[in-house]
């Protein structure tokens, strides 16, 4: 099930290589290992189109009775 525009795809793709980018530049050895996860879920979510976050976000909104728009399929 994908919940991604192409618009938010390639946001994710052009953070997930700004963050490696700062990874890289401050030693691939130095960073903790945590750091990684920020790539890789952004990465999952560029390349398959599912976010997770979008989803649990979702529901914790849902949770407090707030709408959530859904974007315009472009």
């Amino acid at each position: 099930m994908k919940n991604l525009t192409q618009v938010q795809r390639l946001l994710f793709m052009n953070l997930t290589l700004l963050s490696s980018i700062g990874i890289w530049l401050t030693g691939f050895d130095q960073v903790h290992w945590f750091v990684y996860v920020l790539p890789g879920a952004l990465l999952f979510a560029a390349l398959s189109g599912y976010c997770v976050g979008l989803d649990i976000s979702k529901m914790i909104l849902k949770l407090f009775g707030v709408a959530s728009k859904e974007p315009s399929r472009a």
